[in-house]
């Protein structure tokens, strides 16, 4: 007796998926811009010069960028990085908890405990890495995170891996925070307040002593992000808190390698035991690749010149009131900044763009800040100094700033 098989008729009608790879395929926006001559992204550096970079054969000026001591350059980072490179090769290619732990890492994990005054530090491939680990580890379910509106995208990142429960108080609005603390007491679950020391856009410095009376009034811990203020703020460049006199107030501290300290990579520094504790727990420490010896080695080398040559942190300083009250004498709104971010608002986006173009052609290699790094009609051009900064350069910045800013009615 043969089988009776079902018709194609009686089958359920299948039903294909939406490709997910749409949005790809019709990204149009950026293809548009660049056969313009108005894509500000992704310009390929053949050379660097300390404030000067070559860019197709021409050179030009460059600000935006966070090398704040100006030691990518320094000779002595060159070759502590070439010496490790001889001693341990290319790559870990294994992550910390393996077979990627070098003498290294635990060298410059006990120096920078000691130069940030902390009983433990651990490093990680990446700032962003090591936000990711921090606030993932240490943030529960059942806890509550209240986050700067302004805080860094690796931040609110994290806040998303940790499964606790995110509040976002207006930037710099402590009056907000601590309506939003006051409305969860008695709920179950910890209180972590997350902020930048350094607000990337805006160069604000956030309101750490009044943030430390809300930790202690409501119970809370608190996690500074320094990437912008370690090496930067406060007399021996230990950041935010000794800026304001109040490093034994901040639990955690992370930051990155990647600007003062001129190499790439992240790290966190507070109580032993809570070092350990992410060691061990953070998903994103434990399966990643440890970070590679030369890195290492160039930031224990910007440490030991950090630790020992102030006059390049004076000379940083030095180079801030230049172009920040060069830029005000102008006429133009850097938005309050007191740091080596000088943002310079200009508005609509497409008179940021049309701005960026313009001081492009006058041999300044900048960038525009536009919306969603921004508020809408809020958009910036984005500077910075660094300590490699000559008067010069920051003259020909200053000057190209004016003619352009007279040229589109900005000032």
């Amino acid at each position: 007796m043969s089988e009776v098989m079902p018709s194609g008729s009686d089958r359920a009608p299948v039903v294909k998926a939406q490709d997910a790879f749409t949005k790809a395929f019709q990204f149009r926006r950026a293809d548009e811009a660049v056969s313009m001559g108005m894509h500000p992204y992704f310009k390929a550096i053949a050379s660097q010069h300390g404030g000067t970079v070559t860019v197709a054969g021409r050179e030009m000026v460059i600000t935006g960028a966070n090398d704040y001591l100006g030691l990518t350059q320094d000779p002595r980072l060159k070759e502590a990085a070439r010496r490790a490179l001889d001693d341990f090769g290319t790559s870990c290619t294994g992550s910390r908890f393996l077979t990627g732990t070098l003498t290294l890492h635990e060298e410059l994990e006990r120096r920078l405990a000691h130069f940030f005054q902390r009983e433990a530090v651990l490093t990680f491939s990446a700032g962003f890495l090591g936000c990711l680990s921090v606030v993932s580890a240490l943030a529960g379910r059942h806890d509550i995170l209240y986050y700067d509106r302004e805080n860094h995208a690796s931040l609110y990142d994290a806040a998303r891996l940790s499964y606790a429960t995110l509040r976002k108080y207006e930037h710099g609005d402590l009056a907000d925070l601590e309506r939003m603390l006051e409305a969860d007491a008695g709920k179950p679950g910890g209180r972590i307040i997350v902020t930048d020391g350094v607000f990337s856009m805006s160069g604000h410095i956030a309101d750490l002593p009044g943030i430390v009376k809300l930790k202690k009034r409501y119970g809370a811990r608190l996690i500074v992000d320094d990437a912008h203020a370690s090496g930067v703020l406060g007399k021996h460049g230990r950041g935010t808190g000794e800026h304001f006199g109040l490093e034994g107030e901040v639990d955690v501290i992370v930051g990155t390698f990647s600007k003062s300290f001129a190499s790439v990579g992240g790290f966190m520094a507070g109580d032993r035991a809570v070092v350990n504790y992410v060691k061990h727990h953070a998903r994103p420490f434990i399966f990643t690749a440890a970070l590679p010896a030369m890195q290492m080695a160039a930031a224990l080398e910007a440490l030991n010149i950090i630790e020992s040559e102030p006059e390049h942190l004076d000379k940083l300083w030095r180079n801030v009131k230049h172009l920040r009250d060069g830029m005000n004498a102008l006429g133009f709104d850097t938005l309050g900044s007191q740091t080596p971010i000088v943002p310079v608002l200009i508005g609509p986006d497409e008179l940021a763009m049309a701005f960026w173009k313009s001081l492009w052609e006058l041999g300044i290699f900048t960038t525009p800040a536009l919306p969603p790094g921004v508020a809408p009609g809020r958009s910036i051009i984005r500077t910075s100094v660094n300590a490699n900064h000559e008067p010069e350069h920051l003259d020909r910045l200053l000057h190209a700033f004016a003619e352009v800013g007279r040229r589109f009615g900005v000032i």
